[in-house]
């Protein structure tokens, strides 16, 4: 819950092959951009990635910058995973620890985004494949086309169903029993299931693949015009309390709300109720 000291440094500029990043609205949009691969990872994707979101994260409290999230993928898919060209076929001339280097550098990827303060809402148009499925499970909140899927296929290739930390994540999420049946099967999870056990928060029409993105950017905005401070805290103590008991998440709530208690925010909501207007949030 500690604070740390702004800062304010610029974005470093990612690849052109690898995403784009603009702010719109004070809500800041992450495009990876291979449509050909449909948006699959790369080692340098991968690499800048992590950078990128430690970067935002460390400025966060930028009075001008963004206070949410989109992640999305351009064309016609959100991200079908670890390229194949690229990364699965180098991976069998490594040795063991060659290998863990791999594995732990995309984990450090997960471990970023859920670090990041930030709200993160992941637009999922079509595909969210292998590490796509993963990145999309750290987001804080998922919007989906009608025809979109999460497949964890990972046990489909020979693989751990628990990679880059979706089996912490997803049983958190929609429970051990639908996780178990997820991670072990590897099979397509489609929109309409997703929305039932939890795993998307919206679904929406993709007749038009352009629908799940500006809902998705909608969905950022408005958190983006909420409390700054209140939804940083909130994500927070969100991801801290997974590891938490119950007593000790008692306890730290007490104390997350009493800093809240003591910012701006507190007074400005009890203000512009009393007044009759919209906040004004610092």
């Amino acid at each position: 819950m500690t604070e740390t000291a702004p800062d304010y440094r610029p974005l470093p500029p990612p690849a052109p092959e690898s995403f784009r990043y603009e702010e719109r609205e004070r809500v800041g949009v992450i495009t990876l951009s291979r449509p050909d691969r449909f948006n699959a990872l790369t080692f340098a994707v991968y690499r800048e990635l992590t950078d990128f979101f430690l970067t935002i994260d460390r400025r966060s409290l930028d009075p001008s910058g963004a206070r949410a999230l989109v992640l999305q993928g351009e064309g016609r898919a959100f991200c079908s995973g670890g390229d194949v060209e690229d990364i699965i076929k180098f991976l069998f001339s490594r040795d063991a620890e060659g290998l863990l280097r791999f594995t732990r550098m995309t984990g450090e990827l997960i471990h970023a985004m859920r670090r990041c303060k930030l709200p993160i809402v992941a637009s999922v148009k079509r595909v969210a494949a292998g590490a796509g499925a993963v990145m999309a499970l750290a987001s804080d909140l998922r919007v989906m086309g009608k025809k979109s899927f999460f497949a964890f296929l990972f046990p489909q290739v020979g693989l751990c169903g628990a990679d880059m930390g979706a089996s912490y994540l997803l049983p958190r999420l929609v429970g051990l029993g639908h996780a178990s049946e997820i991670l072990m099967t590897g099979d397509r999870v489609h929109a309409d299931r997703c929305l039932q056990i939890g795993l998307a928060t919206r679904v929406v029409d993709d007749e038009e693949r352009e629908n799940v993105d500006r809902e998705a950017f909608a969905l950022a905005k408005q958190l983006a015009d909420g409390p700054h401070f209140a939804l940083r805290m909130t994500k927070t103590m969100l991801q801290q309390e997974l590891d938490m008991g119950f007593t000790d998440a008692i306890e730290a709530e007490a104390q997350a709300q009493t800093i809240c208690m003591q910012h701006p925010d507190f007074k400005e909501a009890s203000a512009a109720r009393d007044e009759g207007r919209p906040p004004r949030w610092r």
